[in-house]
């Protein structure tokens, strides 16, 4: 019977300390979660975007007053102001991008505000979707090829920044004639001219903005007009940029490609440069062997001597100011 006494207050002195140390335990626990969450609360900030008052696509009203619209337009506000790796890139991209985007949609009457289609078509880069559709613009090649775009084995012009960007206008000036609104014109740039008008005729209705769609081309113009926001105003969604962080305009110089057979090779060795450069700022070319059997002549770029140097692009400045707009 002592035994079992002495076995008893033992156990009971076990359960005691046990409970001790988890009480303890559990104490240390809450302290340490209260810490981190204090520690949260004061070091993390997740901020919800403005969204103006105020809001045009190449000069057409988006009727902000309807919440769908507003809640649209936050959904793609919020996700491309935290996916920060993409939007940084695409700010950084613009500049070498934008100046011939712009010019060419001054030349050809189109509202500088699409040049933000071309940045969520593909990021400002030349990129081939799993549909097919390549380019800066994203052209599926009979689309491309019906603009005026040469499209084959060797020759991609989709790929050709000034190019794809006077068929781009092309294409999006004989949307407008067809759909009489710029908003609608991009709506079918993405989903296509048939598409758009079916669904137009379907809901009789007249604005994008007023039209049961698929998830993607529902998202399009908000998406367009997000990027707007953001790279007009990036210091007003988190991002500062200096000038010296993004990425300048490349030096060149034309030269004329012309016969058949040719081996590309040597063409840019002949040239001074390397066949990587030639298909880095030529990258229209699809192959190192241009056939050419109609024997057309092509003007490509090749970069200026010491053209691949940074300090030369950038003409050795070091611009610290802010980008305050793109």
């Amino acid at each position: 019977m002592k035994k079992l006494s002495i076995i008893a207050i033992i156990l009971a002195s076990v359960a005691i300390a046990g409970e001790a140390f988890i009480f303890a335990t559990r104490k240390d626990k809450n302290e340490e979660e209260a810490l981190h969450t204090r520690a949260i609360r004061a070091d993390y900030r997740v901020y919800a975007p403005s969204i103006p008052d105020t809001l045009y696509f190449c000069g057409e009203r988006v009727p902000l007053n309807l919440w769908y619209v507003r809640e649209g337009l936050d959904r793609e506000l919020v996700s491309n102001m935290y996916y920060q790796s993409s939007t940084l890139f695409n700010i950084k991209r613009a500049t070498r991008v934008f100046p011939t985007i712009e010019r060419i949609l001054r030349e050809e009457g189109v509202p500088q505000d699409m040049k933000y289609l071309c940045v969520i078509e593909s990021s400002l880069q030349n990129v081939t979707s799993p549909a097919g559709a390549g380019g800066y613009w994203q052209f599926m090649k009979a689309t491309g090829q019906k603009y005026g775009l040469e499209i084959t084995d060797e020759i991609d012009m989709r790929n050709d920044l000034e190019a794809a960007t006077h068929a781009a206008c092309r294409y999006l000036k004989s949307l407008k004639a067809r759909f009489g609104g710029w908003t609608e014109a991009a709506a079918a740039y993405n989903c296509g001219e048939n598409g758009l008008e079916k669904r137009l005729a379907n809901q009789q209705q007249q604005s994008y903005y007023e039209l049961h769609l698929n998830k993607e081309t529902q998202r399009y113009v908000y998406r367009i007009l997000a990027l707007k926001l953001i790279m007009q105003h990036p210091q007003d969604y988190g991002y500062t940029v200096r000038r010296c962080d993004t990425y300048p305009e490349l030096p060149y110089e034309e030269v004329t490609l012309s016969g058949q057979n040719v081996d590309l090779v040597q063409f840019a060795i002949d040239n001074g440069t390397t066949y990587k450069m030639l298909r880095t700022m030529n990258p229209w070319l699809q192959t190192d062997n241009l056939k050419n059997k109609t024997g057309k002549s092509y003007t490509v770029r090749i970069p200026t001597k010491k053209g691949t140097e940074y300090s030369t692009i950038t003409k050795g400045k070091h611009d610290t100011t802010v980008i305050e707009s793109i």
